[in-house]
């Protein structure tokens, strides 16, 4: 069995062509049903995100499953045929191990070190054994990239440091305020950057939202998006009264914020600190008021150096994360190495175990003059025997199996112990104990 890896990404595809490969959930199910009617494939898991489409199967023969992958792709998609193979990457074997990996800890993603890729590729995984796509290979091979991406996270906190303007800003606002829930924000502008930014605010527990703009519809708008509460332009200065967190972005050609507005309103509020955030080019508030006893004013300049300095220490995680990658990978490679071996070593024991339990009883039934404690002796000798007997065979098989020659030594050990005849009523999941 062969793992690949058939997809496209936000590097390969512009947004027209991964807009038509981010199958619905309705989708999806049509694709695994016609996967598991698919001899080219064993098992498959999707993984369709808002940047990326990747099916992760098992096959038989990888060139039959890497064009079987591609056609059914460019099917669903519904795509031209001519230049859509050029969108696609392919991947197989170890190759395959270690790209999941990096898409499970962030390392692939649009935002280096995104949080929300690991819940995505958890659902994706459960999605497919809802389906009855996957198989023993693939179980380990997502069970192993969930368990390497958390490793990832919880290490190097290569999602701990913000690398948006936005998440910057809530970053410097927890500088000032050690809880963010009973602080109110005052929007001034109605624009999609302050709201993005007011969002990223109540995701860290704001709750209080008033909005300002000089259209007071589009304020009345922007509040009911977010919860807030609309106000008039006019009323700016003593909605500052009770402001903790300002957010500015108007298109305003000049300062908005002033010290003949609004300085003197500031200054009353004495030991209490209020956080200024002017987002606007041209800039909405006088960097004059930044002199100003507990203000705190920062541009998008400030910001944009938060994110420089934050993006060097994700690339410090990255760096962290490649090398858990790679031993994460190896564990894996290491782990499914004996798969041909389990079974096998699994009958091995137990042909084993016939024979001694046979020869015991016929020994046991020409000393009927044995105590118990006797009895027990004979029977625990014979036991360590056996035990004894297939400790370096069955060690050496592993050994062997690491270096990719499992089903080579499995066939060799069926034909010495003659363990190709059927095993009854022995199940599948009973054999795989052997692993």
């Amino acid at each position: 069995m062969h793992l690949i890896i058939a997809g496209l990404n936000h590097k390969t595809a512009p947004v027209d062509v991964r807009e038509k490969c981010a199958f619905s959930r309705m989708r999806q199910m049509e694709i695994y049903k016609a996967l598991r009617g698919n001899s080219a494939f064993e098992g498959a898991v999707l993984l369709i995100t808002c940047n990326r489409t990747e099916v992760y199967t098992v096959v038989p023969d990888s060139a039959e499953g890497f064009k079987a992958l591609e056609n059914m792709l460019h099917a669903y998609s519904g795509l031209d045929r001519y230049g859509f193979a050029q969108y696609i990457y392919q991947y197989s074997g170890q190759q395959a191990v270690s790209h999941l990996f990096a898409v499970s800890a962030g390392l692939d993603s649009m935002v280096l070190g995104e949080q929300q890729i690991l819940g995505q590729v958890k659902e994706a995984y459960q999605i497919a054994q809802d389906n009855q796509a996957t198989d023993s290979l693939l179980n380990i091979l997502f069970q192993s990239a969930l368990h390497a991406g958390k490793k990832i996270r919880t290490t190097t906190g290569i999602g701990k440091y913000p690398v948006s303007t936005s998440s910057a800003a809530v970053s410097l606002c927890r500088e000032i305020f050690n809880q963010l829930e009973t602080k109110q924000v005052l929007v001034v502008g109605a624009g999609e950057t302050g709201e993005l930014a007011v969002k990223h605010l109540m995701s860290n527990g704001v709750q209080s939202v008033i909005v300002a703009n000089r259209t007071f519809d589009h304020a009345r708008e922007m509040a009911e998006v977010v919860g807030g509460r609309a106000v008039h332009f006019d009323c700016l200065p003593d909605e500052l009264r009770k402001a903790d967190i300002v957010i500015s972005c108007t298109a305003a050609p000049h300062f908005v914020i002033r010290e003949d507005n609004c300085g003197e309103i500031i200054r009353s509020r004495r030991s209490e600190e209020l956080v200024m955030i002017d987002l606007a080019v041209p800039r909405d508030i006088d960097p004059a008021m930044a002199g100003i006893d507990n203000l705190f004013l920062y541009d998008v300049d400030d910001l944009q150096n938060v994110v420089d300095q934050n993006l060097k220490e994700r690339l410090k995680a990255a760096h962290q994360a490649r090398t858990i990658i790679e031993e994460e990978a190896q564990k894996f490679s290491d782990r499914v190495s004996s798969f041909p071996l389990g079974p096998v070593i699994y009958d091995l024991r137990r042909h084993a175990e016939t024979i001694k339990e046979e020869e015991l009883a016929k020994a046991l039934n020409k000393l009927e003059a044995l105590s118990p404690r006797e009895k027990n002796v004979v029977a625990t000798l014979a036991h360590t025997l056996v035990n004894k007997l297939l400790h370096t065979p069955i060690a050496s098989m592993k050994e062997k199996s690491v270096n990719n020659q499992g089903q080579e030594y499995a066939e060799i050990v069926k034909d010495l112990f003659n363990l190709h005849k059927d095993n009854g009523n022995e199940t599948d999941q009973a054999r795989n104990k052997g692993k």
